[in-house]
């Protein structure tokens, strides 16, 4: 692990943003490191992972070797503008930890009382702001932790302490998590968070006044040809994928593979919009697919029994507050016509089941991703052992 000073950012990465084109690694570190201390976790394969204790401990970005090209979404823009306690600090990250549930009645992104409209939206200032305490450190991981205090939409206090351990993944690792290793001629990067919630306050967490869970949100660079691909099992009863969070989502943007078994949802950073699917539907993988970038994201998640089902993040006072989506997608644009974007990226976000806790017991949520470049005919072997799906069926 490399914990360097902080020398003056590049001004490269600026015009490259600006063309659309992808922003050097070494030049998103140097932009990073300019405006506060991040870590660098270094991979055997020669990936590198950065984090930060001070936005949060986000996972920043991440690149297949020091001279390829970012993965994760960096918003320059909001970082150097030194903003904090805006309604979401955007500091960008391919791996941040929320809780949610976002809305409903036991929403934590809403006031008591208040309507779910965009104008109303808060991230809670816990989630967003102030740095995390860095507990360990060596060369390929790193544990930082916060405790935190938070009130749902119905006024149910929760008192949290969080635990994340991030660590970079070898070849094994990799066979392991997602039963295939990287193919021959293929450069990767692997890494993980492991995410414990433990209630620390004097009441048990119930039904009755709402549960919380951990949500992790990955932001990515959009492109024109982006593709966010999520498998589904095609035996399973109800419907495939709620398109509603944000209207429906048109059919040009979202393609549901019925026999198939999976969906290609557009990442274009233009159209606002979101997808989820239900621990019914959803398998325990996900990814994007860039055929421009010759980049295949794969995410894998813990998914074990749920008890009490997942929370439910519609913006609305909901009928079936534990019957929300376990996996999402989402595309960034204008939040309203005439307003502009949140930032411009996409996400690939995974959720753990509602967590009943009684004081000082714990959930832990996994969440772990792949990113492999390399040709179409190198990739196709993963994309379709992991997904389901073939490169040539992606980019159709």
């Amino acid at each position: 692990m490399q914990r360097a000073p902080t020398p003056t950012s590049s001004a490269l990465g600026q015009s490259l943003r600006a063309q659309g084109a992808p922003t050097p690694f070494e030049d998103e570190l140097a932009f990073l490191r300019a405006h506060g201390p991040v870590y660098v976790l270094e991979a055997p394969s020669g990936g590198r992972v950065v984090l930060s204790a001070r936005w949060q401990a986000r996972v920043m970005t991440s690149a297949v070797d020091p001279g390829a090209s970012s993965i994760g979404f960096v918003n320059r823009a909001f970082i150097e503008s030194g903003k904090t306690g805006t309604s979401f600090d955007n500091y960008g990250g391919e791996d941040r930890f929320w809780l949610g549930p976002e809305a409903g009645q036991y929403g934590l992104y809403f006031s008591p009382g208040a309507p779910f409209v965009t104008g109303s939206w808060q991230t809670p200032h816990e989630l967003q702001e102030g740095e995390w305490e860095v507990k360990a450190t060596e060369a390929t991981r790193m544990t930082l932790s916060r405790t935190m205090h938070v009130v749902n939409w119905s006024r149910a206090v929760f008192d949290v302490a969080v635990e994340r351990t991030v660590r970079v993944l070898s070849a094994d690792h990799v066979q392991s998590r997602f039963g295939a290793a990287p193919p021959p001629g293929v450069k990767w990067v692997a890494f993980e968070t492991v995410n414990r919630i433990t209630n620390v306050g004097q009441r048990a967490w119930t039904r009755e006044s709402g549960l919380t869970s951990v949500w992790i949100l990955g932001m990515y660079n959009p492109a024109p040809d982006a593709r966010v691909i999520v498998p589904f099992d095609t035996r399973a009863g109800g419907t495939i994928v709620n398109d509603a969070y944000f209207g429906k989502v048109p059919s040009d943007r979202l393609a549901v593979h019925e026999s198939e078994g999976f969906l290609s949802f557009v990442a274009d950073g233009k159209y606002r919009s979101k997808i989820g699917l239900s621990p019914a539907r959803a398998r325990d993988t996900l990814g994007s697919y860039s055929p421009a970038a010759r980049l295949l994201t794969l995410v894998r998640y813990s998914k074990p029994a749920a008890p009490n089902g997942y929370v439910n993040s519609m913006w609305e006072e909901q009928r079936d507050p534990f019957g929300g989506d376990v996996v999402n997608g989402y595309n960034d644009g204008p939040t309203e016509p005439g307003k502009p974007s949140l930032g411009g990226f996409y996400e690939l976000e995974t959720s753990s089941p509602a967590a009943a806790l009684a004081p000082g017991e714990t959930l832990e949520h996994v969440h772990t991703t792949l990113h492999a470049v390399g040709d179409p005919s190198s990739l196709d072997p993963l994309a379709a052992h992991v997904l389901g799906v073939h490169i040539a069926a992606i980019v159709q």
